[in-house]
């Protein structure tokens, strides 16, 4: 599993990140606070204070995550 930090302070920002995550069979989760959901739920997303940078757990193999990173580089901050 591995952690980073997305921003999806869009509407078009949060469809496409959806779109471009549900390419993949693995599990994604955001974090915001307590609150866990699934990033690949639309409703869920917009759910969670968008406002700041939220948490997004990878749950694949080490060497499937790079191929995820490349994908959801435009959402990512550091």
């Amino acid at each position: 599993m591995k952690t980073v930090k997305v921003s999806l302070n869009s509407i078009d920002k949060v469809k496409s990140f959806v779109n471009d995550i549900n390419r993949f069979d693995y599990d994604f989760d955001l974090t915001s606070g307590r609150y866990v959901i699934d990033a690949k739920s639309i409703m869920g997303i917009f759910s969670l204070d968008l406002s700041k940078a939220i948490d997004l757990n990878i749950h694949a193999d080490s060497d499937q995550i790079d191929e995820v990173l490349k994908v959801i580089k435009p959402y990512i901050v550091e």
